[in-house]
């Protein structure tokens, strides 16, 4: 952790929400008049998508198991290498992985393939990391002991695994059997690593549909916003005063003492109002340590390296 140089990480698998979050943050950042550099989980994946599946192809055959999901299919010591440089220095390397046609055809690259790593921009004030592992424990890394804020896009599996089918097929070119397949084998790694992150988080959003998704895999169109509902646990060290909240947020009630529920087409508003207040004080606190007394106007505000 690093007060001069705050970092917040969202950690959750595609489809659990995150880019709500980052939509508000970015609505806070552009508020507070806030540089925050954007970090990608995939850029710290180990093999680009042609190696992934020759490595994969080979763990198979070996009896052992290889995901994205876990330490062995990432390079989680040069993420932790990134944060802590970061909370030290301000900035840190990092890369992009190119997940389209239309992201890679920008850097004249094959799609699935790898930025050269670089120097972060060096006039930011805060990380802000999205990803799988940004509160991650596995073997001598921890990553979880970093983030000023961590934040948990926690899995509601059956809409989680909607979501990834819908994505993975209308934009990355997957068959629906080859998403399918991807679930299953990322199924072990998923258990051991992605889910006990949320018991780390200080803050953990999960969408829960009130319509019928039991079968992931069929053809049930996708819940709205409106067919869901959002439950919001906080830990100790954010714990909010509720009276605030449940006033401004219609609907909203509480189902245990540290948690929120509301409206799933309130989603937006409220995590803006719940992440506002948090994002002020570190910010505040951070400029303070850096003598920071006045922001120009023409700094710029808002999220850098974004390429998704």
């Amino acid at each position: 952790m690093s007060a001069e140089y705050p970092i917040v990480a969202i950690t959750g698998s595609s489809g659990a929400g995150s880019s709500t979050v980052i939509k508000a943050l970015e609505r806070i950042f552009w508020r507070e008049r806030v540089k925050a550099v954007y970090i990608e989980g995939s850029a710290f994946h180990r093999y680009d998508r042609k190696t992934m599946r020759e490595e994969m192809r080979k763990s198979k055959e070996a009896g052992r198991i290889l995901s994205h999901f876990g330490p062995d299919g990432n390079h989680l010591d040069k993420l932790e290498t990134l944060f802590v440089q970061y909370g030290a220095t301000g900035t840190g390397m990092s890369r992009h992985y190119l997940h389209t046609k239309e992201m890679a055809a920008k850097y004249s690259q094959e799609p699935g393939t790898f930025t050269p790593w670089e120097q972060m921009d060096g006039d930011s004030d805060l990380l802000l990391y999205r990803g799988l592992h940004g509160a991650v424990v596995a073997g001598d890394i921890n990553i979880a002991q970093y983030p000023d804020l961590s934040i948990g896009m926690a899995p509601n599996a059956n809409l989680e695994w909607m979501r990834k089918i819908q994505r993975d097929t209308a934009m990355r070119g997957y068959s629906k059997e080859e998403v399918q397949a991807s679930i299953l084998e990322r199924l072990h790694d998923y258990v051991h690593y992605i889910t006990p992150q949320f018991s780390r988080t200080d803050i953990n959003f999960q969408m829960i549909p009130v319509v019928d998704t039991s079968d992931p895999f069929g053809d049930e169109e996708m819940p709205t916003a409106d067919e869901c509902y959002l439950v919001i646990h906080f830990g100790k060290k954010f714990m909010p005063d509720f009276k605030p909240l449940l006033a401004d947020i219609p609907g909203a009630f509480m189902s245990r003492r540290s948690t929120l529920v509301v409206s799933g087409s309130k989603m937006l508003a409220a995590i803006e109002l719940i992440l506002l207040p948090i994002i002020h004080d570190l910010i505040k606190q951070s400029r303070q340590l850096r003598n920071i007394t006045d922001v120009p106007k023409d700094r710029g505000a808002g999220l850098l390296g974004v390429e998704e």
